[in-house]
């Protein structure tokens, strides 16, 4: 079955960006909004406290949990926001690397933000996701 989502680059824009500057679902595609993911383990307790990468690579590995549940996986997303409690690029940096390797050429529009806390004790890294898959 072919994928929904289609990455859209521009040649007018800035190669920096490490992702698609925008994608695009036809009216046909069934689309997912994911709740935020957080860095929680199953018992509920915070992963990685105090460490960027360990809770980008626990809001990812969630995220992959809910998408599947959701008949879809990483390759349906077509946009995320990365949400981290920190003023620090370098701590966005840490974070954002987590994220890009995961999604690796499937590199889909994205939103870095650095806030000024996050919803659960401990947490630092939050990632919000839509998806669209061909049922």
């Amino acid at each position: 079955m072919s994928r929904a989502v289609t990455l859209i680059r521009s040649s007018s824009l800035s190669d920096v960006a490490e992702y698609a500057y925008a994608a695009t679902a036809p009216a046909e595609a069934r689309l997912i909004f994911l709740a935020g993911s957080c860095p929680l383990n199953e018992d509920g307790s915070t992963a990685g406290v105090g460490d960027f990468a360990a809770q980008a690579a626990k809001c990812i590995e969630n995220m992959a949990l809910a998408l599947a549940e959701a008949g879809a996986d990483i390759n349906d997303v077509i946009t995320t926001r990365v949400l981290v409690a920190s003023t620090q690029q370098s701590d966005l940096v840490t974070a954002w690397e987590v994220v890009r390797n995961a999604f690796g050429d499937h590199d889909v529009p994205s939103t870095l933000l650095g806030v000024t806390v996050l919803g659960y004790d401990d947490q630092l890294v939050e990632i919000e996701a839509i998806a669209a898959v061909h049922d």
